[in-house]
């Protein structure tokens, strides 16, 4: 299992305090970290700036985190996202869930808390079984397969701009297999 390190960090907090306590912990990590703290900003940052982890405050002036993952679901590579909060109703929470959030923190953020999260963020992949059990007798496999396929290859190429060698690499799959599957994408 890989580890991905985070060094392009995007604050979404409307709490200044936090933001400046946050913004020390990334920066002491060596991440090149960005602040905004509302909706709007955020989604103009998010491609201005393009994160590889966004930490995201569930409650913002303008709107809710939801509004900002709803933007994310459009961008290409989407960075991480650790949501904060201290208001989500369960409800909410389980959506921010099925909208890819890895890890919730609640408010007040605990230091060492962060510290343990941000490592399990960084060295775990993402749990699908949820969302692949949510499919069971919905859609055949072969299209599960197909549709996961062509995510992750399109974001791998996202990832190393558009360099077929880098998006094997992340892939850990050859050139080659890469191109026979880009050629399959094309003809259909």
């Amino acid at each position: 299992m890989g580890t991905k390190t985070f060094t392009r960090v995007l604050l979404i907090e409307d709490s200044p305090a936090l933001a400046r306590t946050l913004s020390r912990v990334f920066t002491g990590r060596g991440c090149e970290v960005r602040h905004t703290d509302t909706v709007e900003r955020a989604c103009v940052q998010l491609v201005e700036f393009r994160p590889d982890l966004a930490l995201l405050d569930f409650a913002l002036p303008d709107g809710t985190g939801l509004d900002v993952l709803e933007f994310m679901s459009t961008l290409c590579p989407a960075p991480t996202v650790i949501a904060m909060t201290g208001s989500a109703a369960p409800g909410e929470s389980f959506r921010l869930a099925e909208m890819g959030v890895r890890a919730y923190l609640r408010k007040p953020i605990d230091l060492s808390e962060l510290e343990e999260t941000l490592s399990r963020v960084e060295t775990q992949p993402p749990v699908l079984r949820h969302h692949v059990r949510e499919l069971v007798g919905r859609i055949p496999v072969k299209d599960v397969e197909e549709e996961v396929r062509k995510v992750m290859v399109t974001e791998a190429l996202s990832r190393s701009d558009g360099n077929k060698r880098g998006a094997a690499r992340l892939l850990k799959i050859s050139r080659q297999l890469l191109q026979h599957i880009l050629r399959k994408f094309d003809d259909s």
